[in-house]
């Protein structure tokens, strides 16, 4: 077998039948709002860790 090819006996016949109302409705949690994260470090702070960090798996 080459790459890429397949061998169609180990193909699976799938039953793709269900009913619509066990189906999830893409609009039944639809939520309105933000979201805001505030780390609480400054801009340098966060560099200096990441640096740390990255001197730490040296």
């Amino acid at each position: 077998m080459g790459f890429g090819s397949y061998d169609e006996s180990e193909q699976q016949d799938v039953d793709a039948d269900f009913d619509e109302d066990d189906a999830v409705k893409s609009d039944q949690n639809s939520h309105d709002g933000t979201l805001e994260f505030e780390n609480g470090a400054s801009s340098d702070e966060l560099l200096d860790r990441l640096k740390e960090i990255k001197d730490d798996d040296s």
